[in-house]
């Protein structure tokens, strides 16, 4: 029996947000102090060091891995594309890539921005 693994999509900040107004979840990979200092509204919170692939692997939509560099959550998303399920796709650069595109985050304590 041959195992078949998907292959990780980077994206930059504009693809990943075409993805997400697709439907995509967004998975932030990051420590709570750095989710806590801000983050991508609607994403939700998998610190690595925690994070369930199997759980992830059942969701029935595309999931776009997220750190602060792209390090960390292109190894998540390694892990999650290898238990199947749906498309896996990393945010190439992370969330410091995020914000240099001038995309809205939230922080602890803030209402989400609009853009």
């Amino acid at each position: 029996m041959s195992e078949t693994h998907q292959v990780v999509t980077d994206l930059d900040p504009a693809q990943a947000r075409q993805l997400m107004s697709d439907g995509a979840l967004v998975v932030d990979v990051r420590e709570p102090h750095e989710w806590a200092a801000g983050r991508i509204d609607g994403a939700v919170h998998h610190p690595l060091s925690a994070l369930d692939p199997v759980l992830l692997a059942a969701q029935q939509r595309p999931v776009l891995a997220v750190c602060r560099s792209g390090g960390r959550s292109s190894r998540a998303a390694q892990v999650l594309a290898a238990q199947g399920g749906p498309a896996v796709y990393n945010l190439a650069g992370g969330m410091q890539a995020w914000a240099r595109a001038g995309l809205p985050m939230v922080a602890d304590g803030e209402t989400p921005e609009v853009a």
